[in-house]
């Protein structure tokens, strides 16, 4: 865990009083406690199973009572720089449950931190948070993290704090974020398919609700386009990834969507941001693809989570992220995110979908293939492998899908490849986008439900913000109509003209001369006449 910047009234905590606030409810004992642990160093205090578990307990109790349930408090949560210690001590006169709140949550890190570094006499992460010696569940008072957690949102800035380094492209974890994932005895969360600690009885099923609340919490944020809320989820998502549980349960909650989204940047190495309010840092980059790099790992157990890849236009946004040319650390958990896609072999396919939905498409490596192969991946890769790399894991990531994808290409008939192209909405010009092409496949175009689904999608990207791929979706729509059999009536019907129309005034001159032509394609009866 990354050092925890201090309160902004930190000076003011060795003036706190416990006997007289009433407010918090301690016991003489606990009260006791507390003032010991001020007077000795925080090793002497911890040196003890059953004293560190109390003061734990102490410290949440504070915590429980001082944040109640009605939000930040009304002073010190609004603070963002530290104040003098006059200036502090008069904050706790006026605001002390808001000093007493920032008081335990320092407390608590020092201790999750202390416990973290070392081992002293069986004094443990998981002796302290855990009832080692009856049922093995996590203690009670472990839910004043999550209310301080939702209530620091909407407005104490200390108690989800993550400050962001840029020069150093480091972000230290919020407090309440980053301590769940923290209080397992090896420092992350039990799992029950991967033991961490085979020597003590831990009942995984009590971190089950922590776990379910905070990744809701983590989704609730990623919802957001703010680059602020990224900052706050994307250190503790990633501590969270070690736990296959948590990868599962992140993904049904629509992780894998949200993590797509956030990474998506502009094609032709032009960046979008991340955030609404400005662009994502490399770190944060890394971060992202990080946690979907550790979600492609479930895909060979689990056929939901593949579906999901594949919905989620996850393999999109990985392309253009490597299309940007960002950071060799962020290239290299991209690429081995790919590759990882690219290999997937589903484990029992056939038992756990075709069984219940015989009807439904297998996902597999090659639906990813095919998507990369559609994203132009092929180029990216062609291009990256002559480049001089340091790390060689990226080198090997480069070989091995550079082998994929050309041995997947050529499998591929040309349609395949267009197919790929217009899904991906990646268009390019090329041999693709040309009247023999749309001569010899123009029947293809009613696809195997006879929906027309390709020209649907055609008439999608004109209306997207690509002013090129708007170009192309334009020319294609136009040539569909002059190959196909009653293509004008088709298109027209679908709602192509009125919608190409809208770009004949477009200032970018390419993209108006496109449109122009396709929509007189769509009204002249015999357009090879007109030539």
């Amino acid at each position: 865990m990354a050092s925890l910047p201090p309160s902004p009234v930190a000076l003011a905590f060795p003036g706190i009083q416990w006997d007289p606030m009433q407010k918090l409810r301690l016991t003489p004992p606990e009260s006791g406690l507390l003032r010991s642990a001020e007077a000795n160093p925080i090793d002497y205090t911890l040196s003890d199973p059953d004293q560190s578990t109390a003061y734990v307990k102490a410290l949440l109790k504070v915590l429980a009572e001082a944040s109640g349930a009605s939000g930040p408090s009304s002073k010190v949560s609004r603070l963002k720089d530290p104040l003098v210690e006059e200036d502090a001590l008069v904050m706790l006169y006026t605001d002390p449950m808001g000093v007493v709140t920032h008081y335990a949550i320092t407390k608590l890190y020092d201790v999750v931190t202390c416990l973290r570094e070392k081992r002293r006499g069986g004094v443990s992460l998981g002796t302290t948070f855990y009832n080692y010696d009856t049922d093995g569940n996590l203690i009670d008072e472990w839910r004043p993290l999550l209310r301080v957690l939702h209530l620091g949102g909407g407005g104490d800035a200390f108690a989800q704090h993550v400050e962001e380094e840029e020069q150093q492209q480091q972000q230290p974890e919020g407090m309440w974020s980053s301590l769940l994932p923290s209080i397992h005895p090896n420092g992350r969360l039990p799992s029950q398919r991967v033991s961490t600690d085979r020597s003590r009885k831990i009942n995984h099923a009590s971190v089950e609700e922590p776990l379910a609340a905070l990744i809701s919490w983590i989704t609730s944020q990623l919802q957001s386009s703010a680059s602020s809320s990224l900052s706050l989820v994307t250190p503790t998502l990633t501590a969270l990834m070690s736990c296959p549980e948590a990868r599962i349960l992140f993904a049904d909650s629509g992780g894998i969507g949200y993590l797509s989204r956030h990474l998506r940047t502009g094609s032709r190495g032009t960046k979008r941001p991340v955030g609404g309010s400005g662009t994502a840092t490399v770190q944060q980059l890394y971060e992202l693809c990080f946690c979907l790099w550790t979600l492609t790992y479930e895909c060979n157990t689990s056929a939901t989570i593949r579906a999901t890849f594949a919905r989620d236009n996850a393999v999109h946004s990985l392309v253009d992220l490597l299309s940007s040319a960002p950071r060799e650390k962020v290239i290299r958990v991209a690429l081995s995110a790919l590759r990882t896609l690219a290999s997937c072999t589903p484990a029992s396919y056939s038992s756990s979908l075709s069984s219940s939905d015989p009807s439904r498409k297998e996902i597999s490596s090659s639906t990813f293939l095919n998507e990369m192969i559609g994203c132009g991946l092929i180029k990216y890769i062609d291009q990256m492998k002559e480049r001089q790399w340091t790390d060689p894991d990226i080198v090997d990531d480069l070989l091995v899908l550079h082998k994929l994808l050309h041995e997947n290409y050529k499998e591929m008939s040309r349609w395949d490849v267009y197919l790929a192209e217009v899904q991906s909405g990646n268009l390019e010009w090329g041999i693709l986008h040309t009247e023999k092409f749309f001569r010899e496949n123009a029947k293809r175009f009613e696809g195997p439900n006879g929906d027309f689904s390709v020209v649907k999608i055609l008439i999608a990207l004109t209306a997207g913000n690509d002013e090129e791929v708007q170009s192309i979706a334009c020319y294609d729509i136009g040539e569909f109509v002059r190959h196909y059999p009653n293509g004008r009536a088709i298109a027209r019907s679908l709602g192509a003209k009125d919608i190409v129309l809208k770009l004949v005034d477009h200032s970018n001159e390419e993209l108006s001369r496109h449109a122009l032509t396709a929509v007189s394609k769509m009204m002249v009866q015999n357009w090879a006449a007109v030539h």
